[in-house]
């Protein structure tokens, strides 16, 4: 029987054959929490148990609105911190390593043809090295806690194939925006995302992150790369535990197949109010804004901080524009200090933040004020999402953030690079 992906790793888990449109149980490889495993403290408070089932199954990062910012996300922090003691739980990242999904991802967890269950939406991310990754609700991750078990559907699959290469000044983020402005956010509805075609391979791990993280914004249950020697050699290298690679067999059924053909891909950004209301930047050129955010876990890795850097190099930033950057992990931050970026982004004017998720999601660091606009990397731009709800979001690659806190307007990059 011909098998994609996710009906492989789900097979497995189920210890028989299953097909998408089956209901199975499974115990995850690892499941991950942030801040809010303080409301999933609560809830499985309330199921009577003293003991979590698997404690070295699960992961908590601190990450949301670190250091707190109040009392009552200081008070949720030290929740955390002693049911952490309380349960001898090994994997616990306080608030200096920043965003959960970059901090597991570089901390050897995910790997190929793991299961993931996190309770955040961007879990989907670590698809990027090969794993099911997949977001569940709270009281669902309190029941894993009870139980290590989940029931999951199998879902169908969605496989876009990427052909050709960038253009200049085009990246990951231009790609994935274009696919979801083309075919709606809600296009792959409990579906896997299979990110696949002769350019696949060409993608860095970093850009593979990209696309997995942002499937969850065309509603995927999944998102992912098949693993190639990239994934394999890193795996290797940085893992924790041993791995089996997944991929999906010739000639498995898939929903549908899309095509994605990236040499005459342009510069595109997501405009207010949803992530698929995407436009050509040059569309949209020339729109005045506030606030410019570089980083969060779609677009903060070193790769990203490097574009920035080169067009801001020996630059300052508009006058009238915050630019805020925000490294996805206390490593990519370390790398680019070394490496002189921070030095370079500071230099431009850029305001640098502690690793962590900040003002991405209007909690901390950054909040947007009543009809103020920013043009940021993160992943969603619903209204009111960074703060005031008479606020405007904008969705672009690292390089047209940079490009346009140059220019204090909207601005296609390409002209800088």
């Amino acid at each position: 029987m011909k098998q994609t992906f996710s009906e492989k790793i789900l097979s497995r888990k189920a210890g028989r054959s299953v097909r998408a449109g089956e209901v199975i149980t499974a115990s995850p490889d690892f499941y991950l929490s942030h801040d809010n495993s303080s409301a999933i403290i609560g809830e499985f408070k309330k199921l009577g148990l003293a003991k979590v089932k698997a404690p070295g199954k699960i992961v908590i990062i601190l990450d949301h609105i670190v250091p707190a910012s109040e009392e009552k996300y200081a008070q949720n922090h030290k929740t955390i911190r002693e049911f952490v003691r309380a349960q001898g739980l090994p994997h616990f990242f306080d608030i200096q390593h920043g965003v959960c999904h970059q901090v597991l991802s570089e901390s050897g967890f995910a790997l190929p043809g793991r299961l993931i269950m996190g309770s955040d939406s961007h879990t989907t991310t670590y698809g990027a090295y090969g794993a099911f990754a997949a977001g569940i609700g709270r009281t669902e991750m309190a029941s894993i806690w009870a139980t290590d078990e989940i029931w999951l559907r199998v879902p169908e699959t969605l496989r876009i194939e990427f052909r050709g290469a960038f253009p200049r000044g085009v990246f990951a983020k231009d790609a994935i925006l274009k696919v979801i402005g083309d075919n709606g956010a809600d296009r792959a509805n409990y579906e896997a995302v299979e990110f696949a075609g002769p350019a696949s391979s060409s993608f860095s791990l970093a850009s593979r992150m990209v696309l997995a993280n942002m499937a969850a914004e065309m509603g995927a249950k999944n998102g992912y790369f098949a693993p190639d020697d990239l994934t394999l050699d890193w795996a290797r290298a940085h893992g924790r535990g041993g791995f089996e690679p997944v991929s999906s067999d010739p000639g498995a059924a898939y929903e549908a197949v899309l095509d994605c053909d990236l040499s005459v891909l342009e510069p595109q950004i997501a405009c207010p109010h949803t992530v698929d209301n995407v436009k050509p930047v040059r569309e949209v050129e020339g729109k005045p804004f506030h606030q410019a955010l570089l980083g969060t876990c779609t677009n903060g890795r070193f790769e990203d901080l490097e574009v920035a850097a080169r067009i801001l190099t020996g630059r300052t930033v508009h006058p009238g524009i915050r630019l805020l950057v925000l490294p996805a992990s206390r490593a990519v931050y370390l790398e680019a200090m070394k490496a002189g970026l921070l030095e370079i982004l500071s230099e431009a004017g850029g305001v640098i933040l502690n690793p962590g998720c900040g003002p991405c999601l209007g909690a901390h660091e950054g909040l947007l004020a009543p009809g103020e606009v920013v043009v940021g990397t993160s992943n969603r731009n619903f209204k009111g999402r960074m703060g005031g709800r008479d606020s405007e979001i904008y969705l672009a690659s690292p390089a047209t953030v940079a490009a346009s806190a140059l220019e204090g307007k909207i601005a296609d990059p390409r002209k800088y690079l």
